[in-house]
């Protein structure tokens, strides 16, 4: 299905899903926190982590009290994933046009918001841990302001770092 939505004009080539979106199976998750950014709507909201950085536009993670004792061992300097709810986002689209693309790309071949389960993904660098105050300031982020937090996993040079292409 194409054309129209309640989220707006789709654009050409865009095949949103073709029946009722889904009842939600619980898969138990909670919000642990929220990030804090400078970004208060999508027009301003930068596209990935790379154009983050390139702002300048320092960030945090806010912590909620019951999670805080988890974030023992957490130093400033090092990186880590943060994977979020984006709240924001639509979820019924199988079919994208990213504006930058020549043609009409699946969303699974796409790292954009849009999908049906829309978690997203960000490599941060720690800048300061305050675990009593549950605070993570961030090198940079490329979520909106208030966006749910879902969890914080360490990056792992020994077992993040994809292999070397065969010679």
């Amino acid at each position: 299905m194409s054309g129209d939505t309640e989220h707006g004009a789709a654009r050409a080539g865009e095949i949103a899903l073709d029946a009722p979106f889904p009842e939600a199976d619980d898969a138990g998750l909670v919000f642990i926190g929220r990030i804090r950014s400078s970004h208060a709507d999508r027009s301003t909201c930068p596209k990935n982590m790379a154009r983050a950085r390139e702002g300048g536009a320092p960030a945090r993670a806010e912590v909620f009290a019951p999670w805080r004792p988890a974030l023992a061992g957490l130093a400033p300097g090092r990186f880590v994933f943060l994977l979020t709810f984006l709240h924001a986002a639509r979820r019924d689209l199988l079919v994208q046009m990213p504006r930058h693309a020549e043609r009409p790309t699946g969303t699974f071949a796409l790292r954009s918001p849009v999908r049906p389960n829309p978690i997203g993904l960000h490599l941060v660098r720690l800048m300061g841990v305050d675990e009593e105050r549950g605070i993570l300031e961030l090198d940079a982020i490329d979520v909106l302001d208030e966006t749910p937090l879902l969890d914080i996993k360490p990056w792992f040079d020994t077992v993040d770092r994809p292999p070397e292409e065969p010679a």
